[in-house]
């Protein structure tokens, strides 16, 4: 396991995480998963301040996402790797 300091992330976005209360909800019960992508999108459409500038950080060149899930295709990465992705 790595720590933030052991993984040297240059910038650690915690207003683009999920909220304590959505994770608790989301469980990683994949039966609420698209329920959870819905929610979590709206969570970061109100930090767009910090959302664009990842965006732009992402069209400069690669990005890469940390995240503690054990389930890779149900996470909060995801999430946010499609929305970057549909805003290309």
């Amino acid at each position: 396991m790595t720590t933030k300091t052991e993984a040297a992330i240059d910038w650690w976005v915690k207003e683009l995480a999920p909220s304590a209360e959505l994770r608790d909800w989301f469980g990683h019960d994949p039966s609420r998963w698209e329920e959870f992508r819905w929610r979590y999108a709206a969570e970061i459409d109100e930090h767009r301040e910090e959302f664009d500038r990842l965006l732009d950080l992402a069209l400069k060149g690669p990005i890469t996402f940390a995240y503690a899930a054990r389930d890779e295709t149900h996470n909060d990465a995801v999430v946010l790797r499609e929305l970057l992705l549909a805003h290309r």
